[in-house]
């Protein structure tokens, strides 16, 4: 069987490459955007097992994948993975995944449907966590995330109709496990990424990112300027150099009283009537606010006090509103549970 390069796309085919699958009778090899190794999976027919090696060290195993009639069991030689098991269901229109082995928890379910093949994961009530849509010309393998109508997470590329081979369960099951994309896998191709777009923002040999320069003088290259270049006049050796130099930096710096270079004048040494006088007039200038007339800006407080609202409460009559007071003041009041109290109890206690 002669090797086949299967395209993986970072969302659709208008996206960056993000790996390539050499898939042949021998075993799948998956490569980088460089066309480096990353991972390595061989075929072992006659056993029906797949293993995935050490590209660095094909003789160590570091999975092994075994098929059979009830789907496939696979096991890691790594210190604290477990093994998966996928178990076939419904006469293989289904698959459980199961953590740590066949009897281990249902961690996810996949079904094969009429439209795709969708993954669910255990205990979210049927939401469809992704779905791969397989493309009626066999052409390229579409995974989008949260359903149907998800976003496209990855598109996958094939040749000769070669997607419609996956379609059989224990094939895609073969395409699950090479495909996936591990932890480790995610940071290198975020690493390899960001490498790649700082290479190609870097700014050119010779140029400063950090601030806008004079260019020189067409056939007199800038000379370096500060402690370098009074070295080497000190040497007696005169260096040019084809470099960036900010031109406020070349005014000389100014001295204070005592002789010592300073970078920048202080306040105290600015005169006042400098520091008052910057537009040459004497005196405070009159500002916006008087262009503004008394009228305009009192006339307000001007104006003849406008009648107030009788307000609603005027309405009430005034039987109406004092009438309840009116009323209490007629009754009798009662006498109190105190008045029960005989007199000389209430008085001896206070001459104990």
């Amino acid at each position: 069987m002669e090797d086949t390069l299967i395209t993986e796309y970072a969302g659709t085919r208008r996206d960056p490459v993000s790996r390539y699958y050499q898939y042949g009778g021998g075993g799948v090899r998956v490569l980088d955007t460089k066309k480096m190794v990353k991972r390595l999976y061989l075929f072992d027919p006659s056993a029906n097992i797949m293993t995935e090696r050490d590209p660095r060290k094909q003789e160590t195993i570091l999975r092994r994948f075994i098929f059979d009639r009830y789907g496939m069991l696979e096991e890691t030689f790594a210190f604290g993975e477990r093994p998966r098991t996928f178990r076939y269901e419904e006469g293989g229109r289904r698959i459980a995944v199961r953590e740590g082995g066949d009897y281990g928890a249902v961690g996810q379910v996949i079904a094969f449907e009429d439209d795709g093949v969708t993954e669910t994961a255990w205990g979210r009530h049927g939401e469809i966590g992704r779905v791969f849509q397989f493309d009626p010309r066999g052409e390229s393998i579409t995974i989008r995330k949260g359903g149907y109508y998800g976003d496209i997470e990855r598109t996958i590329v094939f040749a000769d109709r070669g997607a419609l081979l996956f379609r059989d369960p224990d094939a895609f099951l073969q395409f699950l496990v090479f495909t996936e994309w591990s932890g480790k896998d995610r940071d290198e191709h975020t690493n390899d990424r960001v490498a790649e777009i700082r290479r190609e923002g870097a700014p050119a040999p010779g140029r400063s990112p950090f601030a806008f320069t004079r260019p020189a003088a067409p056939g007199k290259p800038a000379k370096i300027q500060g402690i370098r270049k009074d070295a080497r006049k000190a040497r007696g050796n005169e260096e040019t150099a084809d470099i960036d130099f900010i031109a406020d930096a070349d005014a000389p710096a100014a001295r204070d009283s005592r002789g010592q270079r300073i970078l920048s004048r202080q306040s105290r040494e600015i005169p006042f009537e400098e520091r008052r006088d910057r537009d040459g007039t004497d005196g405070l200038s009159r500002g916006r606010s008087a262009e503004i007339p008394l009228e305009e800006r009192l006339g307000s407080s001007l104006r003849d006090n406008e009648p107030l609202s009788r307000g609603k409460s005027a309405e009430i009559p005034l039987d109406e509103r004092f009438g309840n007071s009116e009323r209490e003041r007629g009754k009798k009041l009662s006498r109190g549970r105190s008045a029960d109290i005989p007199w000389e109890e209430r008085r001896g206690g206070s001459d104990r």
